[in-house]
């Protein structure tokens, strides 16, 4: 048994392999003391083999309990290659950062990029947007493709975007039209970092974000037929995915 162990921003994923195959998994909040939340999860599976973490918080848990570490990046190539073995990139959008990575023929990543230094374009933008308009994030992504039409965001910084989501609401504009308007300007922006990496083929989508239906509908329109957009069963799996596949590997190679 492995087991990889993804210490994200707002939560903790964790991943069992056996075989090449994912048994299980587990997800919880992080909450505010991550390493005592992560070892509650390892609990009921006892000592595997080996277990690599990733995330924010990997290097808190070589500390305390991992065997090894893997960056997200690694960690998302690795779990995304095992589902889509043809992709060539891949858009990671969590609670706090959005990624783009690029893989070659092999799977190595060739190039990424990343957003980590503000909330535009991450989960948290859009739950502050959903909850400025009313809506649950269950709820948001549905209202924006119920939406009849749309407006456009003009800023992206969540400080001025949301000053700018309650003045469109109290102009009299519906809360759906907005709500679009808000995940096509996530959209926008996950274009541009793709179009730096010229990312073509097959793209997978993953984080918790790939979730959300609006999301996975829009960004599929603006990539167009040229690009194929495929989503993980469990999207935001896919780090603690690649990290229990990395400890399986690495413990065969020793």
């Amino acid at each position: 048994m492995f087991i990889g162990i993804d210490l994200g921003s707002r939560t903790i994923k964790l991943a069992v392999v056996e075989e090449g195959k994912m048994m299980a998994s587990a997800i919880a909040e992080s909450g505010f003391d991550p390493a005592s939340q992560a070892l509650a999860m390892l609990a009921p599976y006892g000592r595997p083999r080996r277990l690599v973490a990733t995330g924010y918080g990997r290097h808190l848990a070589r500390q305390h309990f991992a065997d090894g570490v893997i960056t997200e990046i690694k960690a998302h190539a690795l779990g995304v290659r095992h589902h889509f073995p043809e992709c060539r990139c891949i858009v990671d959008v969590g609670g706090q950062d959005a990624k783009v990575i690029a893989l070659d023929a092999s799977g190595r990543v060739s190039n990424f990029q990343m957003n980590d230094k503000c909330a535009a374009g991450t989960g948290r933008f859009l739950e502050i947007m959903a909850l400025t308009l009313g809506f649950s994030l269950s709820e948001f992504g549905g209202a924006a493709l119920a939406a009849g039409g749309e407006t456009v965001l003009n800023s992206m910084c969540t400080v001025f975007a949301e000053s700018e989501v309650i003045s469109l609401k109290n102009q009299g504009m519906p809360a759906d039209r907005i709500a679009r308007g808000v995940h096509l300007a996530v959209i926008n922006r996950l274009a541009a970092m793709l179009g730096r990496l010229g990312c073509d083929g097959t793209l997978a989508f993953t984080g918790g974000v790939a979730k959300n239906p609006a999301m996975v509908a829009l960004l599929g329109e603006r990539l167009g037929e040229g690009i194929r957009l495929l989503v993980p069963d469990a999207p935001d799996l896919a780090g603690a995915l690649g990290a229990a596949l990395e400890a399986a590997r690495s413990a065969e190679a020793r």
